[in-house]
């Protein structure tokens, strides 16, 4: 099996986070960017081929993610695979869709003649061993393999649900139902008999009345044509982090729920980038509670139930409360932030005081000094 891990939408609903790079490569946890989650599950599911398809605002991403050895993917028969758009001779297309992304990049899959195909989302924050999705897919014999996780059914609407029947397999697929029959809901990770798939894909490829997508466009037709698909329950910590609120309900899950998500668990790494940045220093009148603090972070203020990440600066007399300080950023003397999200490398003035509420999250992407 090789992981394909669909990375280039545009992110718009984070704002100015993504205005210059693409959502998987927004900072995350202290330390981390959205894309390390797939990428480490891939690392310690052994999963030793990775595709990354890229495309919107790619510069950094592509950069990131090149640097196999951060995963240890980096041996023999080995690697992450940047994956974006290319010129063909029959000209040059963007990525219409998630499945026509998959669909272009149908001769690299080809390269490894695997027999599945997993495809991931690259803007989720979630540890998952694929191997238990790759045991439900061969112990059904399925042609698809749906990871689903269980929502609050008044929730449900904002999901694609998965109506199965007592054994997990998939009878019907609704998008968003208005009216949902069950909470399952789907999270965007598949398992395909890449035989089955492909030539699926290319049905679709040829098809005028497409949008080109898995959950629009190939699952249903799967469930037409009457193939196995099942749902393979996910009783873990998931999280989509595709807005302001999102975002900074995660981070704050890390404080809050920690025993959900435990980025210090050494049997499931989350592996990252090592900026080499010195240890974490708490001045001597600083005062902190209930804070997750990254290295090179410096702290001579106050902080309280906020997420500081590496190389960020709270100076004396600074208060620093419900919010995430990516990394880099400097809050001055005497100023105060509440409920918001700091973009990186941002400086706050002295004294100047920033407050959102739990309802509206400030996000914050330039200096502020008045």
């Amino acid at each position: 099996m090789l992981a394909m891990i669909l990375a280039g939408g545009r992110g718009t609903r984070l704002e100015s986070l993504t205005k210059k790079i693409a959502k998987p490569a927004v900072a995350y946890g202290g330390k981390y960017r959205i894309i390390d989650f797939p990428l480490s599950n891939c690392a310690n599911s052994g999963i030793d081929v990775v595709g990354v398809l890229t495309q919107y605002e790619s510069i950094l991403l592509n950069a990131y993610v090149s640097q196999s050895q951060r995963w240890g993917l980096d041996t023999q028969g080995s690697g992450i695979f940047v994956l974006p758009p290319r010129e063909k001779i029959e000209g040059f297309n963007l990525y219409k869709g998630t499945a026509d992304a998959i669909t272009q990049n149908i001769d690299f899959i080809d390269l490894y003649e695997p027999e599945y195909v997993l495809v991931l989302s690259g803007d989720h924050i979630y540890k998952m061993n694929y191997d238990k999705l790759l045991e439900t897919h061969e112990k059904n014999q399925a042609d698809a393999t749906i990871a689903v996780i269980e929502v609050p059914l008044d929730e449900a609407s904002r999901f694609g649900i998965m109506n199965t029947d007592k054994d997990y397999r998939i009878v019907e697929f609704e998008e968003k139902p208005a009216k949902p029959k069950s909470n399952l809901a789907s999270m965007g990770i598949y398992i395909f008999t890449w035989k089955t798939l492909k030539k699926y894909l290319l049905q679709d490829e040829e098809s005028t009345e497409t949008s080109h997508d898995f959950g629009k466009d190939i699952i249903p037709k799967y469930l037409e044509d009457g193939k196995r698909l099942f749902a393979h329950p996910f009783r873990g910590y998931w999280k989509d982090v595709g807005t302001v609120t999102s975002l900074w309900e995660s981070n704050m899950d890390l404080i809050d729920h920690s025993d959900q998500l435990n980025l210090s668990d050494s049997t499931w790494k989350v592996y990252s980038e090592d900026k080499g940045s010195p240890a974490q220093v708490i001045g001597e009148n600083a005062v902190v509670s209930s804070a997750y603090i990254d290295k090179g972070a410096v702290i001579e203020g106050t902080v309280n139930h906020s997420v500081i990440s590496t190389d960020a600066v709270v100076q004396e007399g600074a208060v620093v409360t419900n919010t995430v300080l990516l990394p880099g950023v400097r809050i001055s003397k005497n100023a105060s932030v509440d409920f918001a999200i700091i973009s990186e490398n941002v400086t706050i003035g002295e004294g100047v005081q920033l407050k959102g509420t739990a309802d509206n999250i400030l996000l914050i992407d330039r200096n502020v000094n008045k």
